[in-house]
């Protein structure tokens, strides 16, 4: 894994800071606001959201971030459960400005040979100006191409595929055509979608759909077998810190220097890996001498509860500081 991730997202986020520059802050507050609606609605509009440079500019300094994070997170439970295993090829489907890619390179050192699609021309032209000013060879050699997202695309075989926030955006075919082209193409494929009832259902479907394939679940579940989760009670998603820039505070009027990115994904691939024994599915409830966990467990367990108390030592320290989203119990 790369040791250097703190540094990307440090680089990317001054790399963004001064992206706004010369753009009115009321046109910038009106992009970031209709890209929300965009983004929080339920109907898939198979065109790109992103129109022109204000757009572009206003989604990379609002959106990036989080997407960043997310990814990120993502990342991590398929290298934790394929920690000998580094991708040497990548495409990102409908990676906008780029920040899955920022993401990969946070995760696994290079080379890598590393493609960026979309169908937003003015999209490809900041993630390509943004990456020629990280110190990453990785992505300031990537390449930035066009590309109709839906029902005809076809991918290069690589060992990795990623598709961040795209899921929604498409019509049911499209979604089912682009799920099926990149496990055919992917040695590893990751899927990420807002960490909503509707986002979850969406990774839910492509987990099945993958499965079909022939792929094996690397993260987050710990099994293959249906999902334990009640459609209609609950959903599985987890949670990404994120820090706030001043659009952020502007446009939502918040005051607070960080926002919790919600997420659901589903990593799967076509070699074996070692999933989890289980997963935490919640936050950890920290509580006078006990520390109670919700995991999903092997298949047939399902969904359960554990109380970890005080009385077992070691353990008890490693709930303490469990996280949601990681995997349980912790490795020695």
């Amino acid at each position: 894994m790369n040791a250097s991730a703190p540094t990307s997202a440090e680089t990317l986020r001054r790399t963004l800071g001064g992206l706004l520059d010369g753009l009115p802050p009321k046109q910038a507050t009106a992009a970031v606001e209709r890209l929300i609606a965009s983004y929080r609605g339920q109907t898939p509009t198979d065109a790109p959201v992103l129109r022109d440079r204000s757009d572009v500019a206003a989604y990379a300094a609002y959106r990036m971030p989080a997407t960043f994070e997310a990814v990120r997170g993502a990342l991590d439970g398929l290298a934790e459960a394929a920690p000998d295993w580094a991708p040497g090829s990548h495409v990102d489907v409908g990676g906008g400005t780029g920040a899955a890619t920022w993401a990969v390179d946070a995760t696994w050192d290079g080379p890598r040979e590393t493609t960026v699609l979309d169908w937003a021309e003015p999209a490809l032209a900041l993630g390509r100006e943004l990456a020629a000013a990280s110190s990453s060879e990785v992505l300031r050699a990537a390449a930035w191409r066009r590309a109709v997202i839906g029902s005809g695309l076809t991918l290069p075989e690589v060992d990795l595929v990623t598709v961040s926030y795209v899921l929604g955006e498409l019509t049911a075919p499209a979604r089912t055509a682009v799920v099926a082209e990149a496990a055919r193409a992917g040695q590893a494929v990751v899927l990420i979608e807002p960490g909503t009832p509707e986002g979850y259902l969406r990774i839910r479907e492509a987990r099945d759909q993958l499965i079909e394939a022939g792929l094996r679940i690397a993260a987050p579940c710990p099994h293959d077998g249906t999902c334990p989760i009640e459609v209609g009670q609950d959903w599985c998603h987890f949670s990404a810190r994120v820090s706030r820039s001043s659009l952020h505070r502007q446009v939502k009027g918040g005051s607070l220097p960080y926002e919790d990115e919600k997420f659901s994904y589903v990593a799967a691939t076509r070699f074996p890996t070692e999933p989890a024994a289980s997963r935490i599915t919640r936050r950890p409830q920290i509580r006078k001498g006990l520390v109670l966990l919700e995991l999903c467990g092997p298949e047939g367990d399902g969904l359960t509860r554990v109380n970890v108390t005080k009385r077992q030592g070691d353990l008890y320290k490693a709930a303490r500081d469990a996280d949601w989203g990681q995997a349980w119990p912790p490795a020695p």
